[in-house]
């Protein structure tokens, strides 16, 4: 499970966790039954304390999105996964929020930021023009 903290942007650990392990089921990169790494594996790779960990998996449970199983770790929830169309439209509308602040503070207008979107999508994507 490729997950990356950032201690200085503001965001609690535990929510990047959080964050990031949705992110990694709506985008297919965790699946259905995958087991997660066990607390303290995760949080001796991220450096954290294990509580950190121990929490953000608690939101993801209260989420749906993930299930503890008796002494036998936490999976990928596979009950239907509520990371559905609109949790990914959420996901994707908060990095856009992001990226509007960004651009404003460095003075680049929104139309601008809308043709950079459209040149990289169709770099990423040329098949699709």
């Amino acid at each position: 499970m490729d997950i990356h903290i950032s201690p200085h942007d503001g965001v609690p650990i535990y929510l990047q966790i959080v964050t990031q392990v949705k992110y990694l089921v709506a985008a297919g990169r965790l699946v259905p039954g995958e087991e997660l790494p066990a607390i303290r594996v995760l949080a001796d790779q991220l450096t954290v304390n294990p509580n950190t960990v121990a929490r953000a998996y608690r939101e993801l449970e209260v989420a749906g999105v993930v299930e503890k199983r008796r002494t036998a770790g936490t999976y990928v929830s596979a009950t239907g996964s509520p990371l559905a169309r609109r949790e990914r439209l959420k996901i994707v509308t908060e990095r856009i929020d992001a990226l509007l602040a960004e651009a404003r503070q460095l003075g680049v207008r929104t139309d601008e930021v809308i043709e950079l979107l459209r040149q990289r999508d169709e770099a990423l994507n040329p098949e699709e023009v």
